[in-house]
C-alpha cells in the first residue's frame, strides 16, 4: 500500500490527526467499533485514558489480524461520551496513540455519543485500513 497524508497550508496545522489520507492498495479493511472490552466481554479502565488504551489496542488487534499495521489505517472516528473530557485528556490520548501506533495519522474526527453500547463505555474507536 501507498499512503499520502495530505494537509494543505491553508488548513490550520493538524495535531494527531492528518486532514486527508490517499491510499492505494488492494484490500480495504473496515474495523468495527471497538470499545475497552476485555477478553471477557467486560469494559476495562475507569478513566477515559485507560479506556482509550484499551480500545485502541482492540482496534489494532483486529487490524493485525486481518494482516495490518497501524500505518495502514486510513480513517478512524473516535466515539466519545465526553468530548471535553477528551479535550482535557488529549495529551495524553496522544502519547498513547504514538506509543501504540505511531505518527502516520490517518484521517480522524472524533464526535461526542450520548452513550455508547456498553453504557460504561466512554470512548470507542472504527475506520478502515488499506493493506497493500
Amino acid at each position: 500500500m501507498s499512503t499520502e497524508r495530505v494537509n494543505p497550508p491553508e488548513l490550520s496545522p493538524p495535531a494527531g490527526f492528518s486532514h486527508a489520507v490517499v491510499a492505494s492498495g488492494s484490500r480495504v479493511v473496515f474495523l468495527a467499533g471497538q470499545t475497552a472490552l476485555d477478553t471477557d466481554g467486560k469494559v476495562a479502565g475507569h478513566t477515559l485514558p485507560e479506556q482509550f488504551e484499551r480500545a485502541l489496542t482492540n482496534l489494532l488487534a483486529a487490524l493485525t489480524a486481518a494482516g495490518g499495521t497501524p500505518s495502514d489505517l486510513a480513517r478512524v472516528t473516535v466515539y466519545a461520551t465526553d468530548v471535553e473530557a477528551y479535550r482535557t485528556h488529549a495529551p495524553e490520548l496522544g502519547r498513547t496513540w504514538r506509543e501504540l501506533a505511531g505518527r502516520d495519522y490517518p484521517a480522524m474526527a472524533v464526535v461526542e455519543v450520548v452513550r455508547l453500547w456498553d453504557a460504561e463505555a466512554m470512548v470507542e474507536l472504527d475506520g478502515f485500513a488499506v493493506l497493500p
